[in-house]
């Protein structure tokens, strides 16, 4: 009887290791609980599947004659601690991912490693019966030859569990080190893998990121720094150029009002002058876009402003509205005869501040074209008006009366100190009728202006009706 009953119980623990070993690979990732739950039933039941059948992985098995039974007890008992080491880590898994989430994987399996070595250890001393002082202090000589063979892949080691607990960076941030940019995609046990802008795979050891200078770009979660710097001549005032750079900042509506944008001096020198230009955005995925933006309005205002973007200037062989018609999209199949004998006709005017250049519903008299400053579009919303878009030098309003004389269905109001030309409209028509690319521009112009005004009404949030019980309240 005492042969057929580890016989018998031999051949339920196998079962019952095969089971967990289906189970967990059978039930999905997302169904964590239920793989954590189904493994610590199964273990429970091999811990009583062996002990019934008097084996302990305690003390050393009791057959003695039975080699085949000394072996299959000896093989439950090892199987035991094994099984234990792996449910302890599970568990402890599942606890250190509600704390510290997915970024902590790698103290996991540290934390999973000391667990088994633990439980090799124990199934030595308790089941094999061996020596473990002897074997403790053979394997600590062991660990010290062993470490000074891998100093540096330790350090990696133990720099990424102090990159994992301190959290500097995680996975999915975008950050910054020594200077190499990209988005963290994996923190192993030896690195951390960047993807950079351009598509390639960066490793960087993580006893080096330890050490380093590191620019999490993803945090604060909401609010991101653009910032391009240009250089300029010294002979140029630098009021003239911060002026300019304030206007094109006020032009960029995808910048957030708070913090404020910025236009500084950077640095100085005998040749050049460095302007240092700074907003903030909301998104991080929008920034290579806004920084393009940022360049060209910058460079539109500059030049609206008579500054020269290169450090030698030269005498303008042209006149202003000349070289005006030259930024003007809309005007870009005219011939440089065409251009010049239309320059002839623009008449300019100034507006202050907050002055309205084209109240709503207005028929202007030709084709307004921005000169200098930034001129903001609002249209009507019910009782208020919202803000569609901000426009900039080399930027046409009135096209609605040039095509069809209807009534404008914006207000344009100036933001800054604007300089505005004027091309009368029969001048314009003239135009339109030797290029019928004049009038196609004009049509999709319109046409985008519509556009991008019902996309901005159609995303205002809806207001919330109240219902009687807050009617109720607020009249108490």
């Amino acid at each position: 009887m005492s042969t057929a009953v580890p016989h018998y119980s031999l051949a339920w623990s196998l079962l019952l290791l095969l089971a967990d070993v289906i189970a967990w690979h059978l039930l999905a990732e997302r169904n964590r609980l239920a793989r954590i739950a189904t493994r610590l039933v199964g273990f429970v039941a091999y811990s009583l599947v062996i002990i019934n059948a008097g084996v302990s992985p305690l003390e050393a098995p009791a057959w003695p004659d039975d080699s085949a039974l000394q072996f299959g007890a000896t093989a439950l008992a090892i199987v035991w601690w094994m099984y234990a080491a792996r449910t302890l880590t599970v568990l402890l898994g599942l606890l250190l991912t509600g704390r510290v989430g997915h970024s902590g994987r790698l103290l996991q399996e540290v934390i999973g490693a000391v667990i088994f070595l633990i439980a090799i250890v124990a199934a030595a001393g308790y089941v094999l019966q061996l020596p473990v002082k002897g074997l403790l202090a053979t394997s600590g000589a062991m660990a010290i030859i062993v470490g000074l063979a891998l100093q540096s892949t330790l350090s990696d080691v133990f720099s990424g569990i102090i990159l994992n607990t301190t959290k500097p960076y995680q996975v999915d941030d975008s950050i910054a080190i020594d200077g190499m940019e990209g988005k963290v995609m994996d923190i192993d046990w030896r690195a951390t893998h960047l993807l950079t802008g351009v598509g390639t795979m960066v490793v960087i050891p993580n006893s080096v990121a330890a050490k380093a200078k590191i620019v999490n770009l993803s945090r604060p979660v909401n609010i991101h720094g653009v910032s391009i710097n240009i250089m300029m001549s010294p002979h140029i005032r630098p009021r003239r150029v911060l002026d300019a750079l304030e206007r094109a900042l006020q032009g960029c509506s995808a910048l957030l009002p708070t913090p404020r944008p910025r236009a500084v001096v950077k640095d100085t020198s005998p040749t050049t002058i460095e302007y240092s230009v700074t907003g903030f955005i909301s998104d991080l995925a929008n920034k290579s876009d806004v920084r393009n933006l940022l360049f060209d309005l910058a460079y539109r205002h500059l030049e609206a402003a008579g500054i020269a973007w290169q450090s030698e200037t030269t005498a303008e062989a042209v006149s202003r509205p000349r070289a005006l018609l030259d930024e003007v999209k809309v005007f870009r199949t005219s011939t440089a005869d065409e251009k010049a004998q239309l320059a002839q006709t623009m008449v300019s005017r100034e507006y202050a501040t907050g002055q309205t250049i084209v109240e709503l519903g207005d028929i202007t008299d030709g084709l307004l074209v921005i000169a200098t400053g930034v001129v903001s579009a609002n249209v009507p919303d019910g009782s208020n008006m919202v803000e569609v878009g901000r426009m900039g030098p080399g930027e046409v309003m009135g096209e609605q009366s040039v095509l069809t004389d209807t009534p404008s269905e914006a207000r344009f109001i100036a933001l800054t100190s604007c300089v505005v030309y004027r091309i009368d409209k029969a001048a314009t028509r003239q135009c339109m009728e030797h290029r019928a690319d004049i009038t196609t521009a004009l049509n999709k112009l319109q046409a985008i202006r519509q556009q991008s005004t019902q996309h901005v009404l159609l995303r205002k949030p809806v207001a919330i009706k109240k219902n009687n019980f807050l009617g109720w309240l607020q009249k108490r």
